[in-house]
């Protein structure tokens, strides 16, 4: 029997977002399910009850009938204490549940013998999950956002700009850490004009910084940063200090500083103290994204924008829930395709496949029974390493392999060449008409020449096919124009006759469209390179 797909209201304070959309409800009816939202579910992302309706879904009064009715719930927070008993026994629960967290939560779900799939424990390292990481989605979405309030609260332009009041500079922005939601923040900030700075503990997110418009800075100490699932490690003190030191420098020069220091687990690490806001300028902000676990700031209050030392510190916890809409709907997304995980038969029956890497991963409570944290992955095993160059071969061997299919001819084999062309050349000689012999050295010549000019030409602005195309067009060109204009002094006598004259003037047009079309092409191509 196929399984109802439930959608509560979000009850936690501030939370706009909705667990899934009406685009998407129609994806689950075509998968079996049934689909049932709560009244008003989706008011608040600007989604009505009309438009579930007519996706297919069904309106639950309250909160209770739709519990009660469901099979599968979705949710984009952790259930909050009032919740809790609404959950019937055997009820799959998918959303965000931070299990390492929320332990009284996790014992409280397993008590109610639920089944619970934490989004946000997902195994981000397995290629096939991307389509699933909803933690992705959401951080993109906050980074984005984060530079929305920043310029709100910031008290000029972005871009720099050059009026008649006077010379505006641009605005420097500082990104502390690369990662989604840093490089969210980077792209959004560098095309609205501002001079953006980042760091990040991983060497490897370097050019990606770069890529979007901004400067890497690195912190002047050699230590690898990469952790496990994408994630940063937690440092060295040698390095915290050099990169305490190396956010003291641009707090002094930066207008905002934007900061996403998060290790899943972990309360978020302090990277800009309270001496380095007072550096900052007045009228300067920073948005602290890391806000929910305590801050990357130690004068962030966890979801107000407060004034320090005339400085806005913002550290709004609901970053997404400020793009409702949009953030719903890729959630919704990340979702569905789990869904699509589960129930690959397409019948509204899902399987939560323990033998599935990226199932287990994200299964926290299976029947009533913790399961998180789940086994190690068994990732495949790195490339092996290319073997050691060989030692140089003797001399000798060397000579003797040169000498092979793909070497130069053995003096002996070049001599019968040659031997061979010289009596070639011979017949030609002797038993040739003069006429011939004439046009045949000519041909003779012309592929000797032809060859020299040919593949000594440089391909600086096409490629090696094109260069080499355009030097046969040009040896062809010439051959037409010796046979469409008569030798001089000739009169006229030596015209060819219609034939060849027509297809020389024929070859020549080839000719010239070959040539100066690949010139439009090269220019093209340069074209798009250009800003």
């Amino acid at each position: 029997m196929p399984l109802t797909i439930g959608v509560p209201r979000e009850v936690f304070a501030g939370e706009k977002r909705v667990a899934t959309v009406p685009d998407v409800v129609q994806k689950l009816t075509k998968l079996g399910f049934a689909v049932l939202v709560e009244q008003g579910a989706g008011e608040a992302a600007n989604f009505t009850d009309d438009a579930y309706r007519a996706a297919g879904a069904q309106i639950a009064p309250d909160a209770a009938a739709l519990w009660g009715s469901a099979d599968i719930v979705f949710k984009v927070r952790p259930p909050v204490a009032g919740e809790l008993p609404l959950v019937r026994a055997g009820t799959t629960l998918v959303g965000f549940i931070w299990p390492a967290q929320n332990p009284e939560l996790m014992q409280g779900l397993a008590g109610r013998k639920a089944t619970v799939l934490a989004i946000d424990s997902l195994p981000r390292q397995l290629s096939r999950a991307q389509k699933m990481d909803a933690l992705t989605s959401m951080a993109g979405i906050s980074g984005y956002r984060a530079v929305i309030e920043a310029a709100n609260a910031f008290g000029r332009f972005f871009n720099g700009q050059i009026t008649a009041a006077g010379k505006i500079p641009p605005a420097t922005v500082f990104v502390a850490g690369a990662g989604v939601a840093g490089l969210a923040a980077i792209g959004t900030a560098a095309n609205l004009g501002a001079i953006v700075r980042a760091n990040d503990t991983r060497a490897e997110v370097a050019d990606q910084v770069t890529s979007l418009g901004g400067q890497f800075v690195k912190v002047d100490y050699e230590e690898e940063g990469s952790g496990g699932g994408g994630y940063a490690k937690v440092m060295s003190e040698g390095f915290q200090q050099a990169q305490r030191a190396m956010y003291a420098q641009q707090a002094k020069d930066a207008d905002i500083i934007i900061t996403t220091a998060l290790i899943p687990g972990k309360p978020a690490p302090r990277l800009i103290t309270a001496e380095m806001v007072r550096s900052m300028k007045p009228g300067s902000v920073i948005v602290d994204m890391a806000a929910e676990q305590g801050g990357n700031c130690e004068l962030t209050v966890p979801g107000e924008a407060v004034v320090r030392h005339g400085v806005t510190i913002i550290g709004y916890m609901d970053l997404p829930s400020r793009l409702a809409r949009q953030a719903s709907t890729l959630y919704a997304t990340n979702l569905l395709r789990l869904t699509e995980e589960l129930c690959k038969g397409k019948d509204g029956v899902i399987d939560v496949n323990m033998e599935d890497d990226a199932i287990r991963g994200l299964t926290v409570i299976k029947d009533g029974a913790i399961t998180w944290p789940p086994p190690p992955l068994n990732l495949p095993a790195p490339p092996a390493p290319k073997p050691a160059a060989a030692p140089a071969a003797p001399a000798a061997k060397k000579a003797a392999h040169a000498h092979g299919p793909s070497g130069p001819m053995a003096p002996g084999t070049l001599a019968v060449v040659f031997g061979l062309g010289a009596l070639l050349f011979l017949l030609v000689g002797a038993f040739a008409p003069a006429s011939f012999l004439a046009h045949f050295t000519v041909f003779v010549l012309a592929c000797f020449i032809g060859y020299m000019v040919i593949w000594n030409v440089t391909p600086s602005l096409h490629t090696p096919l094109m260069s080499v195309t355009n030097a046969i067009s040009s040896i062809i060109a010439v051959g037409a124009l010796v046979q469409v204009a008569p030798p001089l002094g000739d009169g006229g006598g030596g015209r060819p006759d219609g034939l060849i004259l027509g297809l020389a003037v024929v070859a020549l047009a080839l000719t010239a469209v070959n040539m100066f079309g690949g010139f439009a092409v090269t220019r093209r191509m340069l074209a798009m390179f250009r800003k």
